[in-house]
């Protein structure tokens, strides 16, 4: 990105483990365009030797590496390498002074050399790297954590930092883009927080040209993103797309997607668990009710770019090949107050911890009624304060226009049916598009600008 933002934990974590004396093994992963190589790269030196793999065969990947550390190291090329032990092993003995060694997308190494692994094992093992630092970084998600984390795994214990490197929040969003926090927000809800997508964005002059340039136009650069993306982790991106296909469609329970599909739902579970263990999907529970034995659990896209496709392009692929753009935006356009409302209710959720009120309160969920009950209504925000007295409930409204005296009396009517309010002391908030000039009585008024805030 040509205007990095953040990732300042992330970068003070990696110079500190790059700082110490004797070679480390530091894993970083994390879903694709994140900005993993370029936040490496801001920590890296000249002296440092940076590798991106590729897909060749074993032999050109260590004549490569090799000439990449020839850049630095006069003539280290001009040895023939049989392997790449003997590699490792003559780097360790030709480095002056401490350097670090960056193995950027290493599972493309390993998919050639599967033994590379168990190599760099006995490397760590016998002080084969005591003079260079070995950064081994990756997409594919699975493989990586797999690779530092499993007990089966021959690197397993062996990382001095395991990095997960996650999209980033809204806030730095609104820095890149210089927006105000409302159009922020739309921003938010359709390029997520992954850097590359709001590099792109930046590129087209307002939000509706990059939605049509980028993602609505076959021949954009986004159009096939997803599939892209299932590639680095599952060997198949059939069904994965399926079910985030129902769920943008509005299918939430699983026994509902495994109906659409004709599967049994014990057929899913397992794709489920993959889908959510990478950050694509997020299983939700109403506050109060247990999670490992809730049967009202409920499912959404948990990236807002995924979502954003799976509820909007993905239905109407076949009028976009046909270039029906305008046509498209034309109807899509109208789905999307009440789409970013969503965005923006579960912005406020996750902004509940760090607001300014007068107690803490613990992170917010939703509530909704079970099946059986019909008469209770369903409560935007609900979260209970970290000293367990207080209930904080809110309302989110991504409206234009706000009557704060219904939306209270609303609260209360909500608070009044319900017996998770009983004997607990109640704090009322609105989460408002626009807060106005109106009395908001005992109503705390949060704005997108509060909410944004409080999540940097």
């Amino acid at each position: 990105m040509n205007d990095f933002v953040n990732r300042i934990r992330e970068i003070e974590r990696l110079s500190s483990a790059l700082s110490v004396k004797t070679g480390k093994l530091i894993v970083i992963y994390g879903r694709r365009r994140c900005g993993k190589s370029t936040m490496i790269r801001k920590v890296l030196s000249l002296r440092d030797v940076y590798f991106l793999s590729d897909l060749r065969e074993k032999k050109l990947q260590i004549d490569s590496l090799a000439t990449t550390i020839g850049q630095s190291i006069a003539d280290f090329d001009k040895v023939t390498y049989p392997d790449w032990e003997s590699l490792f092993r003559n780097l360790n003995n030709r480095v002056s002074q401490r350097i670090t060694l960056c193995l950027d997308e290493f599972p493309y190494l390993v998919k050639n050399s599967p033994e590379l692994p168990s190599v760099l094992q006995k490397i760590i093992d016998t002080g084969g790297n005591s003079k260079y630092h070995i950064i081994l970084c990756g997409s594919a998600q699975q493989m990586m954590q797999n690779m530092a984390l499993s007990s089966l795994s021959p690197l397993y214990g062996r990382s001095a930092e395991i990095m997960n490197i996650k999209p980033m929040r809204i806030p730095y969003l609104k820095q890149y883009l210089h927006e105000e926090p409302i159009p922020s927000i739309v921003e938010y809800g359709t390029w997520g927080g992954v850097p590359r997508y709001w590099e792109i964005r930046k590129q087209s002059k307002n939000y509706e040209e990059a939605v049509r340039h980028h993602l609505f136009d076959s021949q954009g650069i986004l159009y096939d993103e997803p599939e892209r993306l299932f590639t680095d982790d599952m060997r198949t991106s059939v069904q994965a797309y399926s079910i985030l296909a129902l769920v943008g469609m509005g299918c939430h329970r699983m026994s509902e997607i495994a109906a659409r599909l004709n599967k049994p739902a014990t057929q899913l579970t397992r794709q489920f668990q993959n889908l959510s263990d990478l950050g694509y999907l997020t299983r939700e529970t109403p506050f109060g009710v247990s999670e490992k034995t809730s049967k009202q659990s409920l499912y959404k896209i948990a990236d807002p770019f995924l979502n954003f496709y799976f509820s909007f392009v993905i239905p109407n692929k076949s009028r976009l090949q046909f270039g029906l753009i305008d046509q498209v935006w034309r109807e899509i356009s109208e789905k999307f107050p009440f789409y970013f409302s969503a965005i923006w209710e579960e912005l406020c959720r996750q902004s509940v911890p760090m607001l300014n009120l007068p107690v803490k309160f613990n992170p917010a969920k939703r509530w909704w009624p079970g099946r059986e009950k019909k008469t209770s209504s369903e409560i935007d925000i609900i979260a209970e304060s970290t000293d367990r007295e207080y209930l904080l409930i809110g309302e989110a409204k991504w409206s234009d226009k706000t009557n704060f005296g219904e939306l209270a009396d609303r609260l209360n009517q909500k608070a009044g049916n319900n017996d998770l309010f009983r004997n607990r002391k109640i704090i009322k908030a609105a989460f408002v598009k626009y807060p106005g000039d109106g009395s908001a009585g005992n109503l705390f008024v949060f704005s997108p600008a509060d909410v944004i805030n409080a999540l940097e």
